[in-house]
């Protein structure tokens, strides 16, 4: 499967997608959003649609997304077929829009990645190439993939924001990070520019804690969803 990242210290079983269970080995860190930015090959606004492969086939299902935005690298000219599904039914759940921290709630619920999304939904997607195929970038909870559906949200305004500290010489970044934030928090009376510098702050702060082998907590409202699906789905041959 093309989200395998053992080599980051993260190890996937092959399984249905829905059933994908993940350990974290000790030491793993999640990527800050800024770490996320810095080594993505492609950050791509894209529109979901479903791919050739559904599910329910004997094959492992696709979506396809059709670029809209290439926000860094080259500009597709066809959709990417990604190993993913189109969320039904219960499974249809969006970003948070004013969440700049944590991944997908679906990450937290055995997959350890986002797997499912709604058809005609717009999303930010961070990709790397791996045998001249595009799999997501990030590795185990990142915000590798997050509905953004109106031009001025908040996860795509910080994401433009950490492209341009990204192209700064390594010595200038601080202070780049520092004069937003504090131009940000400066309007005490946009909560949005409040969620925005208070990202900001947390890459200045440098990188996430290693993790012990645990899986992180996942966010507020969430846990008994993914304390329900986390189940590990029996182990597989690594792929």
């Amino acid at each position: 499967m093309r989200l395998l990242l053992s080599a980051a210290g993260l190890v996937l079983f092959a399984a249905p997608l829905p059933a994908l269970a993940c350990s974290v080995a000790p030491g793993y860190r999640v990527p800050t959003n800024l770490e996320l930015v810095e080594r993505s090959e492609l950050i791509l606004l894209a529109t979901v649609a479903p791919g050739d492969v559904e599910r329910g086939s004997d094959e492992e299902p696709t979506i396809a997304i059709e670029p809209v935005a290439a926000l860094k690298g080259a500009m597709p000219s066809t959709p990417i077929a990604l190993s993913a599904m189109i969320a039904t039914g219960d499974e249809v759940q969006l970003s948070n829009p004013y969440e700049l921290r944590d991944a997908h709630p679906q990450s937290f619920a055995g997959a350890c990645t986002r797997y499912a999304f709604p058809s005609g939904s717009r999303v930010l997607f961070f990709l790397d190439r791996d045998e001249g195929q595009w799999r997501g970038a990030g590795g185990a909870f990142s915000r590798w993939a997050e509905d953004v559906l109106t031009d001025d949200a908040p996860w795509l305004q910080a994401v433009r924001f950490y492209i341009e500290v990204a192209s700064l010489p390594a010595d200038e970044r601080l202070a780049a990070l520092a004069a937003r934030r504090d131009e940000l928090g400066a309007l005490g009376d946009d909560p949005v520019a409040q969620l925005v510098a208070a990202d900001i702050g947390r890459q200045m702060a440098g990188p996430n804690a290693a993790l012990r082998g645990e899986r992180p907590a996942p966010p507020d409202g969430d846990a008994a969803t993914a304390s329900d699906d986390a189940e590990p789905a029996a182990p597989g041959p690594e792929a």
